[in-house]
């Protein structure tokens, strides 16, 4: 999930579309679907440079929560890991699926790892729920099932958990960046969060994440490609000058300061570090299935949409829109799920930065391999990633949400009480409750209580009314004494 709007497809070159070059060509088909390998390489070039920022701001919001035990995760390793996963995933999509849709850890998903299971339980135990989660997406593949559990939940439904997910995470980079904060407990006070750290904007690293809000935004108004990534480099280096200059006292997780030497030797310690069931002992069965669920839903709708979206701008859909050989595609997509976990990176997943590569001609999967190839070169510029501090990087929080917004909000049917409530609730208790489960939950119980209510109970699918009756017990659960 993230945020490069799609830009115009060129029309296929002509010299390409007659000619043929070897192994290659039969392999990824390029000449077949009209593309040359330049533009091949040109596409997969465009991919990376436009979703490279998640090397830097997937280790800030994992490597910014601890677990129960107070542990967090290290940063270099996370690097590492973001990189490497991204880099396995989008090869193996190109070489399997023959499709240029490239993968990496997804926003969003992250959040839920560091900011809902982490806290209950250990690292691994948290990691070890997004591998399962992976599992169960490809278990659905497998079956077929995975498009009929899609269609169970309304279309209205899948688009307000994408905003709620915009939201939540706009709301992290503002917190993050210190625009926004928590007021204490002890101010007394019921207005949760304030401007800044005392009402008020003070200090340079704030004044970076302003400026970075303001540059990405007017780069992608001027269909920029890769506005996020210039953005992040250009707020790096303006604090680097600044900490140097004004000698900053705090920057937070990151002080920008320019290393000794950008190149080093990748970090694999959080490779594998990874327990499947021991979340469930910590915070109980459902629970765990819940937050197995939510990190499923997470990825799940997101990925689909993307899939098809991406797909569908490369004119790699038939006449009824539908995609030959997109059982491959969801397979490996659910694999790099649980690649994911596997690597402590938190849950890969299709990004909807791939159209700026579809925007440069590519069709096929050589593109992933290009794409795949430069994560790969990343995996040793650990230190230049981890002197991006959070106030370059988190305003790519801000505008992916605000994109998200802006992509899925028409799509709802405002007009029918029984979807618009449930979705509205949906992508107000994410950030309100600061829990993505919640905002799923509430969402779905009340959709299956209006749905009843209007009479219209026929049209909520069996699956659904059992979805919302767990949801509702989970809730209840504390009444209960059950917790």
């Amino acid at each position: 999930m993230s945020s490069s709007a799609p830009a115009k497809v060129p029309a296929p070159e002509q010299p390409g579309a007659g000619r043929t070059y070897g192994a290659l060509d039969r392999f990824f088909r390029i000449s077949e679907r009209g593309s040359t390998p330049s533009r091949e390489v040109r596409g997969g070039l465009a991919t990376f440079f436009a979703m490279a920022y998640i090397i830097v701001l997937n280790p800030i919001i994992l490597g910014s929560a601890k677990d129960m035990y107070g542990h967090q995760l290290d940063n270099g390793q996370l690097v590492t890991a973001t990189a490497l996963t991204a880099a396995l995933t989008t090869l193996l999509m190109g070489v399997i699926g023959n499709v240029p849709i490239a993968l990496a850890a997804g926003l969003g998903v992250n959040s839920v790892v560091a900011l809902q299971l982490a806290p209950r339980m250990s690292w691994p135990d948290a990691m070890g729920m997004v591998v399962l989660a992976g599992f169960v997406v490809m278990l659905l593949v497998a079956t077929g099932l995975r498009e009929r559990v899609m269609n169970a939940v309304p279309y209205g439904l899948r688009k307000a958990i994408s905003i709620g997910i915009g939201l939540f995470i706009m709301l992290i980079g503002l917190v993050d960046a210190g625009f926004v904060s928590r007021i204490p407990d002890a101010a007394q006070t019921t207005v949760p969060l304030q401007l800044g750290g005392d009402g008020h904007l003070n200090g340079w690293p704030v004044l970076v994440f302003v400026l970075g809000v303001l540059l990405t935004l007017a780069l992608i108004v001027r269909k920029v490609s890769g506005a996020i990534l210039i953005s992040i480099v250009a707020m790096t280096v303006l604090a680097v000058v600044i900490n140097a200059v004004a000698k900053v006292p705090s920057w937070g997780l990151t002080t920008p300061t320019w290393p000794g030497n950008p190149v080093a030797s990748p970090d694999f310690g959080l490779i594998g570090q990874v327990s499947l069931f021991g979340g469930f002992g910590k915070v109980g069965v459902l629970t765990g299935v819940l937050f197995v669920f939510t990190v499923l839903l997470s990825c799940f709708f997101d990925a689909m949409g993307t899939i098809m979206g991406v797909s569908d701008e490369a004119k790699l859909t038939d006449g009824e829109g539908q995609m030959p050989g997109i059982n491959k595609v969801l397979f490996v997509d659910g694999l790099a799920v649980a690649a994911g976990g596997a690597s402590s990176s938190s849950a890969t997943t299709a990004f909807v930065e791939s159209t700026a590569g579809v925007g440069e001609g590519a069709r096929t999967g050589l593109a992933n391999v290009v794409t795949g190839g430069l994560f790969a070169v990343a995996l040793f510029l650990t230190p230049v990633a981890t002197m991006v501090p959070s106030q370059a990087a988190t305003p790519a929080l801000v505008v992916v949400g605000f994109l998200i917004l802006a992509g899925s909000v028409k799509e709802i049917d405002w007009a029918d009480y029984t979807i618009a409530v449930p979705a509205f609730v949906t992508m107000l208790m994410m950030p309100f409750t600061y829990s993505i489960t919640n905002g799923i939950g509430m969402g779905f119980v009340t959709f299956v209580v209006l749905r009843l209510a209007a009479g219209r109970g026929r049209e909520v699918p069996s699956a659904m009314y059992a979805v919302a009756a767990v949801f509702a017990f989970y809730y209840l659960m504390p009444a209960l004494g059950l917790t």
